[in-house]
């Protein structure tokens, strides 16, 4: 490249963002690695400062400089205060969404642009395409590994400043090209759980912020079966967490299908919990790169890695969204995100109240 452009690349210390790195420098792209701080609770083992090694070690490996972003405010104020307060008021909240809103979008792209960065770029499953109006948000090639429903809040602009290096090859390819290249984190496993925390017990950890007190699981006919940890940690269609009185080896799952926050009680049952014919879903804090307009047709998802099914649009207001599935499908919970696309481009989304 004649001058450079400067990308700061998020490097948690996995291997999609260490070979992102990889593929920008092999570009001619002017690379710089930044590990994202968060924060985290005091009561919480972290090991922040290993991951923090990994891509310090990836790095040095690519012979690329080295920067911290602080982001611990950010992530403790508009993610971990959103994640205990949705379940606080009943509702499922996607922390992994507001994280990458508010975290990987928001504070790592302000801290790129105030050192004149051109671009940031993620270990995303996700592809940018330059479309007709601009950069357009596409499913990654990998459908195992598409990650475009926790990116639906991005805004044009965002996406404008954004890359996705590795969203246009399948993870197994990811992982033998970090093997070619010799980066150490090539055989790392790869991290579960909430963005950044990982593996979080629910309960666990928001017994420290809400008074979760063990309640009875009901049948359909009223009758307790079981016990819980607290009602509000339990969504709709969940079908584990839960204790039931008799063991039987015969028995289908269960799914909770109703729960009372009042009472501290959940339901379950042996059949998913699904839509009415007439249902409508009613999206708030509404993102469209895209223009959709009432009687179109899209597909939508309420939860990641679901199967793709399609809605009517009845209703596009400048921040909601009210859409109706054209079929019987299984019954979302209510805070979680629901993501529009028109094959493989994602519109937007919004969050199901």
């Amino acid at each position: 490249m004649n001058n450079p452009k400067t990308v700061f690349v998020g490097l948690s210390g996995g291997v999609d963002s260490s070979v992102a790195a990889l593929r920008l420098k092999n570009q001619g792209y002017n690379v710089v690695g930044v590990f994202i701080k968060v924060w985290h609770p005091d009561f919480m083992v972290c090991d922040w400062e290993m991951e923090r090694l990994d891509a310090m070690r990836v790095a040095a490996h690519l012979d690329i400089p080295f920067l911290t972003c602080d982001a611990e405010a950010d992530y403790r104020d508009e993610v971990a205060h959103y994640f205990i307060e949705e379940y606080r008021e009943g509702r499922t909240p996607n922390p992994d969404v507001m994280c990458n809103q508010h975290v990987k979008f928001g504070a790592f792209l302000r801290f790129a642009k105030e050192r004149k960065a051109d671009f940031i770029a993620t270990g995303h499953y996700a592809r940018r395409i330059e479309g007709p109006s601009g950069a357009e948000l596409h499913r990654g090639v990998d459908p195992n590994k598409d990650q475009t429903y926790f990116l639906w809040t991005l805004s044009n602009k965002q996406l404008e400043y954004s890359l996705f290096p590795v969203g246009d090859t399948p993870k197994e390819e990811i992982r033998l090209e970090a093997e070619a290249a010799g980066i150490p984190t090539a055989t790392k496993k790869d991290s579960q759980g909430v963005c950044f925390l990982g593996h979080v017990d629910i309960p666990d950890f928001l017994s420290h912020y809400i008074d979760l007190k063990v309640g009875n699981v009901l049948d359909m006919n009223g009758n307790v079966v079981g016990k819980h940890k607290g009602a509000l940690v339990y969504t709709t269609g969940q079908r584990h967490g839960f204790t039931l009185n008799t063991a039987d080896p015969a028995r289908t799952e269960m799914f909770i299908v109703d729960r009372n926050l009042k009472q501290n009680t959940i339901t379950v049952s042996s059949k998913r919990p699904v839509t009415e014919k007439t249902s409508n879903f009613k999206l708030i804090n509404s993102v469209l790169r895209e223009p959709i307009v009432a009687g179109e047709t899209v597909s939508i998802q309420t939860r990641y890695r679901q199967v793709p099914f399609e809605a009517l649009v009845n209703e596009v207001e400048e921040n909601s969204i009210v859409i109706s599935p054209t079929s019987i499908t299984e019954k979302p919970a209510l805070g979680q995100s629901c993501v529009l696309y028109k094959d493989e481009l994602c519109l937007g989304g919004g969050m199901l109240t």
